[in-house]
């Protein structure tokens, strides 16, 4: 039998050996290179520790507003309530009021049909009782609140939130910015702390304190919505002020507390609220505070002059709409200033001459393009003080020296 000898070829040997190594090769730097890129899922969430970099924010990027935190207390709103808590008091009120009888009832024809003892038991007199909040501001016992709380009170009692009651004395109220200082007498007494209502910002935190329908110490949160609100704006016409607009909850109730920042600061003393609206309040600033809580605790009468007129802001829409009017009872002048609408009867306008249909312009040399401007440059000055109104009456400019008055003085 003839052996047959087999050989394999050296070079399908070379070139199967070649093959394995380039695979090995590719497998391990594959593998080196997944071990040196870290996961793209993990990365996009979790940034690294381990070596710390600086991160240069875009010229258009800003830092965000750090909300306040207090972890001792729980959190800004609580610290700032333990803060001014203690000084919120409630006032409950009772007045009487006395029902006049109807005079049909004094014929001598029903007094014999029904008898003299039943008119006898007609009562005549009934005592209304209210209640309100309020803000100790001072260590000698001095109460802020509303004008309208406390107005025509024949009693008033103060109670502070740890339990104590005190009556309280009304030392003076201020109809025209709704204000009124209460004083009570105790010792120990809490005190608030009074911000500054001209460094507040729109969106800054509100919180309100008070007892709104008679749940006491109640807070509520919000932010600041608006501020130098009018009194127009806000639908108070009988009020001279530039309220803070908050969306923080106010209730009947919560009238003469505070409204305070996020560091528990007072800025601002509840006053009212929009009916016809939910998450709209309104709050005296407390720089106003400031200014009447010394007259008002004195007795003394808070001064607003006045020139008694009312007024609109004109406007160039204003301006075309009337002159394009066949039926307008005037022609407008085509300016910035003030239209007065009327004239209020047995005021310091009417003695000067000022007449419906003027346009004021410029007061004291300055430059009048507002109506809330020109009342600011009124309330800015002194009752009985001589103002320099220029005013634009049809083609005419006129110059009309105005004394100011007393809001109050005029009947």
């Amino acid at each position: 039998m003839r052996i047959r000898r087999f050989s394999l070829s050296p070079f399908p040997i070379a070139k199967l050996a070649s093959y394995i190594i380039t695979f090995s090769l590719g497998f391990l730097l594959a593998i080196g290179t997944m071990n040196l890129l870290p996961a793209a899922g993990i990365a996009a969430v979790t940034p690294s520790k381990a070596i710390p970099s600086k991160t240069v924010a875009e010229p258009s990027q800003q830092a965000a507003i750090p909300i306040p935190t207090d972890t001792e207390n729980g959190n800004f709103v609580t610290a700032a309530v333990e803060r001014v808590g203690g000084a919120v008091v409630r006032i409950d009120t009772a007045r009487t009021v006395t029902r006049n009888v109807d005079p049909f009832f004094d014929d001598p024809f029903f007094k014999r049909f029904f008898g003299d003892e039943f008119f006898g038991q007609m009562p005549r007199q009934r005592e209304v009782r209210g209640q309100g909040s309020g803000l100790i501001v001072d260590s000698e016992g001095i109460v802020i609140t509303n004008a309208h709380v406390v107005k025509n009170a024949d009693q008033v009692t103060v109670t502070l939130k740890d339990g104590r009651s005190f009556d309280g004395e009304v030392r003076g109220t201020d109809e025209v910015t709704d204000l009124a200082v209460v004083k009570i007498s105790g010792q120990s007494l809490p005190v608030a702390d009074l911000g500054n209502s001209d460094q507040l910002r729109v969106g800054d935190w509100a919180i309100a304190l008070g007892n709104p329908l008679g749940l006491d110490n109640t807070v509520t949160l919000g932010i600041i919505s608006t501020l130098n609100r009018s009194s127009s704006q806000a639908g108070i016409p009988d009020k001279r002020l530039d309220f803070i607009q908050t969306d923080a909850a106010i209730n009947p109730g919560n009238s003469g507390g505070p409204l305070l920042n996020e560091r528990g600061e007072v800025i601002g003393i509840n006053t009212a609220i929009r009916a016809d609206a939910n998450g709209i309040g309104f709050a005296i600033p407390v720089n106003k505070v400031k200014e009447v809580k010394g007259p008002l605790s004195r007795g003394e009468t808070v001064q607003h002059p006045f020139v008694g007129i009312q007024m609109v802001t004109l406007t160039p829409e204003m301006v075309e709409e009337n002159n394009s009017n066949p039926n307008a009872l005037m022609q407008l002048p085509n300016r910035k200033g003030v239209l007065v609408v009327r004239v209020m009867s047995n005021t310091p306008a009417e003695k000067a001459g000022i007449r419906r249909g003027d346009v004021i312009f410029e007061v004291e040399g300055q430059p009048i393009t507002s109506a809330g401007q020109l009342q600011d440059v009124v309330e800015g000055s002194n009752v009985g003080e001589m103002l320099t109104f220029k005013i634009q009456r049809g083609t005419r400019t006129l110059t009309l020296d105005v004394r100011t008055a007393q809001l109050r003085d005029v009947s």
